[in-house]
């Protein structure tokens, strides 16, 4: 269904002053007794861009899901990638999530909640991977969840949810989720702006939008945290429950209701954008990182090696922000040419070519960006499947390029989803990060672990839709102190 475009500025004028310091007063007394374990399973590494000094996982064996169980912060992040997996891998890894999550909440005491990160432009594996967790953990704990949460609210990147429809921001316009081009990803596309009625469609239609109950801006703004909390408690059939939120005040008050509601004994799993993860686990703001805290001083002598770029996403604000990092004559810019996919050797051969001129470039000093050739590979209409597989032998090639280096750059920037979560885990050989803060709003710094290939080097995970056209020129010279 067509939903009209607003402006941003008229829309919000008109909405009632929300009070951010009583809504994080009230949710931090509430959070002092929740006592649960947060496990934040994030489908690719984005999902830390309100985070920090938070841990980063890159498996979820037992022995992990302990250790997470087991460390002071109440939350831990857990990268499954499931992005770039298939839907048979992707209920594979959540059944598996689900059993580790309930042996060690059972052999540590520890009751815990579980949040599925999902893209606050709405793509990805939904419902399938909260399906999933909730069949899994009903059938180890025997405990039935009461319904679902949906809160793909991320201020940082400008996604806005009013009366019930999800917006995106550009500039001063709204534009319904609906209406653009995310809701065209040829693996994770939809049509509706209505979270309602876009839980019906993702669904088929087995939830339906007029059993949703909806958590309006007037009751978050009039502070109704009692009205808030009866909604709660009359969710059942693991009905979907749809938070609108245009600031991190308005999740903050419904936070405090879910807690309590939560208290008395309901049950929810959560589907929702970054911003609910930092506001439900107390995390603090922040400053945002300079380059003088992620990067050491230079030796002067100049031996320093050069940093290294990857670029792999392809929606037009990583096409465009690309664009103006090209005016830095002071970086090399090698493009890699995946349309060769289809032919191995020719395939093996750019990809052996682009290693060779990265890894010269940067032992030299110079700061190399590598970026996939722009224009999409697409195999035509019902080749959804087979273009998820191609992409991942792209990405595979990509994080090669990391895999193969000789010279330890100076950092690594990621932009894209599923680029970075490649990188991060196959190419540096993460197990544990952690994560430092962010760069620029919506862009988060892993610090890698001793066990990486490149133990505390500074990874940024530039998300593919974050930012404006010069937000990756800008955070390339903070890096390299321009």
């Amino acid at each position: 269904m067509i939903v009209e475009k607003r402006s941003a500025s008229d829309l919000l004028d008109r909405l009632p002053v929300s009070d951010n310091v009583r809504a994080s007063e009230r949710l931090a007394e509430e959070l002092k007794s929740f006592g649960r374990k947060i496990i934040v399973l994030d489908d690719d590494p984005t999902g830390v861009q309100t985070v920090h000094g938070v841990s980063v996982y890159t498996d979820w064996t037992l022995e992990t899901m302990l250790r997470g169980f087991q460390e002071d912060q109440p939350m831990f992040f857990i990268l499954t990638n499931s992005r770039g997996l298939v839907a048979g891998e992707t209920e594979e890894v959540h059944c598996e999530i689900a059993r580790h999550a309930e042996q060690a909440s059972k052999a540590l005491d520890k009751p815990y909640m579980i949040v599925s990160r999902g893209d606050s432009t709405l793509r990805g594996h939904y419902p399938l991977e909260t399906e999933t967790l909730r069949s899994a953990i009903e059938a180890e704990s025997g405990q039935a969840f009461d319904g679902e949460v949906i809160l793909p609210y991320f201020k940082e990147g400008g996604r806005l949810t009013i009366d019930n429809v999800h917006y995106v921001q550009y500039g001063d316009e709204l534009v319904p989720a609906g209406e653009t081009e995310f809701a065209r990803d040829r693996t994770f596309g939809y049509t509706e702006s209505d979270l309602g009625k876009w839980v019906e469609e993702k669904s088929g239609g087995a939830y339906r939008a007029a059993d949703c109950t909806y958590i309006s801006l007037d009751s978050l703004r009039a502070f109704n945290v009692d009205g808030i909390v009866g909604q709660l408690l009359r969710v059942e059939g693991f009905n979907k429950v749809v938070v609108n939120a245009v600031d991190d005040a308005d999740v903050r008050v419904f936070a405090i209701a879910l807690v309590q509601a939560m208290k008395q004994g309901k049950s929810f799993l959560f589907r929702t954008a970054a911003s609910f993860t930092k506001i439900i686990g107390g995390i603090s703001d922040r400053p945002l990182l300079s380059g003088e805290e992620l990067i050491a001083g230079e030796s002067g002598d100049g031996t320093d090696p050069g940093g290294l770029i990857l670029v792999g996403s392809h929606v037009k604000k990583t096409t465009e922000q690309l664009e103006r990092l090209k005016v830095c004559d002071w970086i090399i810019f090698i493009e890699f040419n995946v349309h060769l996919v289809a032919d191995s050797d020719a395939f093996a051969a750019e990809t052996d070519r682009v290693i060779a001129q990265t890894d010269a470039a940067i032992d030299s000093g110079r700061t190399v960006a590598v970026y996939t050739r722009r224009e999409r590979l697409d195999l035509g209409d019902g080749k959804q499947e087979e273009e998820l597989k191609q992409s991942v032998k792209i990405s595979d090639a990509v994080t090669s390029i990391v895999q193969r280096l000789q010279t330890r750059p100076r950092y690594i920037v990621a932009k894209g989803g599923i680029t970075s979560s490649d990188i991060g885990t196959n190419g540096l050989r993460v197990k544990r990060a952690v994560v430092a803060g962010q760069i620029k709003p919506g862009i988060p710094v892993w610090l890698t672990g001793e066990e990486s290939k490149f133990p505390g080097l500074p990874y940024i995970i530039f998300p593919g839709n974050v930012g404006t056209q010069d937000t990756l020129k800008e955070t390339v010279e903070l890096l390299e102190r321009k």
